[in-house]
């Protein structure tokens, strides 16, 4: 990071240079710009922004870049350049503009004391409104962004109602895969259902900008939901369209518009957010024996609050309100028989309702191994897994080479075709990738695995499978504001007590 850090002010040079011709038209010595580092002291000085501040965000990353274009625009204006149209070619296409305005001989330089120009209100207002949006896009795109929790899966550790940051340098952002997009907005615009933010043309590349850190397991992240590239207007990503496709099939998918509404795709990176724990690394092994995960064979401990299903049975009497408040029991209550109910519930406050007086036993809820679920990935009778005894499973690492067979196939099919863009055919028997036999394949790319910390009421990499590298768009890393909605205003809505938090 701290070359990236360097290099940045570095590449100014080359639309630096582009002004030579401007600075020898206004008597100045243009060759200093060609001069890294000490090209942007001359430039500043030239503009008469020579204040310690604009070489402060000159080294903040990705902020530099906005402000190397302020420096353009001021710039052009020191030559009479004072439209909208005319600052905005200065600070989007210099290597074009900046040589252009300089073979302009009747513009000659207007020293900063002497420019008697007026902005009128509406002038004032609009170079405001550019400068906020600019501004607040390149924070949001390139350093950090705010979300809010909106679904339990990761409660007690990040709770329905919380509002956080999601640092992107942290792991390095994301340069952005669809550029023309309405701002400060996801995937569908404000006051509609289905209308989408953006235009899929064009569609750049992935490319992923260096970051202060690396991925590590148990950090809670934010991702691109892996299994929403296509999915149903009506359901959105609340339900997967390819787990639809495999419950009903395709043709009623597409066909029953009552049900399902219009099946749509999205880009990458317009894709649903979801927040998760990183539990398993590229070339991991990893392996959930009785709700307990083994990464390599080994123990893995998480970070977060843990949560399960317990089946409680009580005296035949009801498990008082005031309990349930006191061990901070959200979840819905579901009633098995007559004084017997299933909670969801974490290791502690298993055991103090256990303690609880009308309570005669407290039970992990836990599926057996060997019994298959069918909606657990890898969605193949080869694999009878359930969601508390799962796998092993090995996690791909970018450039290790696996053998392929017809039994396996299954784990990596939506790798190589989904995520890393090849074709593959069955015929007679045997695997066919982009039209050529194949016994084994070799990943491009990191994949990682994702739990939610409360482990039964969690959509995650057990349903759907690996979180490709791609995918990644940050670090959860602060809890500014929490809110309990089922609280009133005045009642205990604002949770005081859970503002300002670090993410763990």
């Amino acid at each position: 990071m701290l070359l990236f850090i360097l290099l940045i002010p570095l590449s100014f040079t080359i639309p630096a240079i582009c002004a030579y011709f401007l600075f020898e038209k206004a008597g100045a010595d243009g060759r200093k710009l060609f001069i890294p580092y000490y090209n942007i002291y001359h430039f500043l000085k030239f503009i008469n922004k020579h204040n310690i501040w604009w070489y402060i965000f000159l080294i903040i990353p990705f902020i530099n870049v906005f402000v190397f274009m302020l420096m353009l625009v001021e710039l052009v204006k020191c030559f009479g350049r004072q439209k909208l149209h005319e600052q905005g070619l200065a600070a989007i296409i210099p290597f074009i503009y900046l040589p252009y305005l300089a073979l302009r001989t009747q513009n000659s330089f207007i020293p900063v004391d002497k420019r008697n120009f007026k902005k009128s209100a509406v002038r004032e207002w609009v170079d405001a409104i550019i400068f906020a949006i600019i501004a607040a896009s390149i924070i949001r795109i390139f350093l950090f962004e705010a979300y809010s929790i909106p679904t339990s899966s990761m409660e007690k550790s990040l709770l329905v109602g919380d509002f956080l940051f999601v640092s992107k340098i942290a792991y390095g952002p994301r340069s952005p895969m669809t550029p023309l997009a309405f701002p400060f907005v996801h995937h569908t615009l404000p006051m509609t259902q289905t209308t989408k933010s953006y235009f899929e043309w064009p569609q750049l590349k992935y490319f992923r900008f260096p970051g202060f850190s690396k991925i590590e397991r148990n950090d809670a992240f934010v991702f691109n939901f892996p299994d929403g590239d296509t999915l149903s207007t009506v359901w959105q990503s609340n339900w997967s369209y390819h787990a639809m496709v495999r419950q009903f099939g395709k043709k009623e998918v597409h066909t029953n518009k009552l049900k399902f509404g219009d099946i749509i795709t999205r880009p990458l990176d317009k894709r649903e957010n979801f927040i998760k724990r990183c539990v398993g690394m590229p070339g991991d092994k990893l392996e959930i024996r009785d709700q307990v995960i083994y990464v390599n064979d080994q123990i893995s401990e998480s970070k977060g609050v843990l949560q399960f299903k317990y089946i409680v049975t009580t005296d035949g009497s009801r498990i008082s309100r005031r309990i349930l408040n006191k061990l901070n029991i959200i979840e819905n209550i579901s009633e098995l028989q007559f004084g017997k109910y299933i909670l969801t519930l974490t290791e502690e406050g298993a055991r103090k309702l256990k303690n609880t007086k009308n309570v005669k036993s407290v039970e992990p809820l836990m599926k057996a191994k060997g019994i298959w679920d069918e909606d657990t990935f890898p969605f193949s009778p080869n694999y009878k897994w359930n969601i508390d005894n799962y796998g092993p499973i090995y996690i791909p690492e970018a450039g290790k080479t696996v053998d392929l067979s017809i039994e396996n196939l299954p784990l990596y099919r939506r790798i190589i075709t989904a995520f890393e863009h090849n074709t593959l055919e069955l015929r007679d028997g045997k695997i066919f990738i982009n039209g050529e036999p194949a016994t084994s394949y070799t990943f491009k790319q990191n994949y990682y695995w994702a739990m939610g910390d409360n482990r039964h009421n969690s959509a995650d990499s057990r349903y759907w499978g690996f979180v490709p590298e791609d995918h990644i768009v940050g670090k959860a890393s602060f809890v500014w504001f929490s809110l309990d909605k089922n609280k009133p205003l005045l009642g205990g809505k604002i949770r005081w007590n859970k503002m300002f938090r670090v993410v763990k």
